[in-house]
């Protein structure tokens, strides 16, 4: 009986850890300036609450971000982030078919840590996105997760690098 007990309280205690934010959290605070040049993407990881997205959602989202920093922080010093996703809505493909329109929106925050500081937490920003479900052929056959994950990438280069990491133009997924 008392084996049972302790593998129900570890495997409770384990499904508790894996939704755990992985950011320390607190205050939004900039990343200092000569960072900012310096600063190249490290780790990316990413924790939720329960979502209502795809299984490979992690994947799809830490990929999309890791594009979009790597084109923002081009540097040479290794810095992790760490996002907490708080939220993600995605368009209904059948009301974009019948609609013609539709958002995918996702809301997080990140966190940038220096691990040659003994992981301590130079940056942090909360982050909300909203794209187009991109009209009916985009909203029925198009990867929302990752237009939705590029668009919080973008954003992330915005807010904490004060620069868009792509021009306008076809080879992305979203407005840009």
């Amino acid at each position: 009986m008392k084996s049972v007990f302790t593998a129900a309280a570890v495997a409770a205690l384990i499904a508790t850890a894996a939704c755990a934010p992985v950011i320390e959290g607190g205050p939004p605070m900039d990343l200092p300036p000569g960072l900012q040049e310096t600063a190249q993407v490290g780790s990316i990881t990413m924790s939720s609450g329960w979502l209502d997205a795809e299984e490979d959602f992690s994947d799809t989202f830490s990929e999309e971000v890791r594009e979009e920093l790597s084109r923002c922080m081009y540097g040479t010093a290794p810095i992790d982030v760490r996002v907490h996703v708080e939220r993600l809505e995605r368009a209904d493909r059948a009301g974009v078919l019948l609609n013609g329109d539709g958002m995918h929106t996702l809301e997080g925050t990140v966190e940038f840590v220096d691990p040659s500081r003994g992981n301590l937490v130079v940056g942090r920003f909360p982050i909300s996105v909203a794209t187009t479900a991109g009209g009916r052929l985009a909203g029925l056959i198009g990867d929302r997760q990752m237009m939705v994950s590029e668009e919080f990438g973008r954003s992330v280069c915005e807010q904490a690098f004060g620069r868009n990491p792509r021009d306008p133009g076809p080879h992305n997924a979203t407005r840009g």
